[in-house]
């Protein structure tokens, strides 16, 4: 039923306008995820509570990952390995440089 669905909405919606809605989502999910940052800091008050932040942030997320199938896009698993290796790469890199630039630090902190 899903599948009809979806190309019902392929047929009806331009695919310019498909990839339209896909940055319009991309933006709303950015603004949740600042809001979440915002609660999360404390620093810059808002009135929302953490459970209505969070349920924004899954249905922004829902609707960016639904348009981007829309748009037929989908998840490179190697590449989506090969993201994840140079992000704790960066981490483990920037932990071993902050040793260096840490003249206080022991040693026998980070066996």
């Amino acid at each position: 039923m899903i599948s009809y669905k979806v190309a019902q909405i392929k047929k009806a919606v331009p695919q310019a306008a498909l990839y339209e809605q896909l940055a319009e989502e991309c933006s709303e999910l950015a603004q949740a995820s600042l809001k979440k940052a915002r609660k999360l800091r404390n620093e810059n008050y808002t009135p929302k509570t953490m459970s209505e932040i969070d349920e924004n942030l899954i249905e922004e997320y829902t609707d960016l990952i639904l348009t981007a199938e829309i748009c037929d896009l989908s998840i490179k698993y190697s590449l989506k390995c090969d993201k994840i290796d140079r992000w704790v790469k960066r981490l483990n890199d920037h932990r071993v440089s902050s040793l260096f630039r840490n003249s206080d630090h022991d040693d026998t902190t980070y066996n």
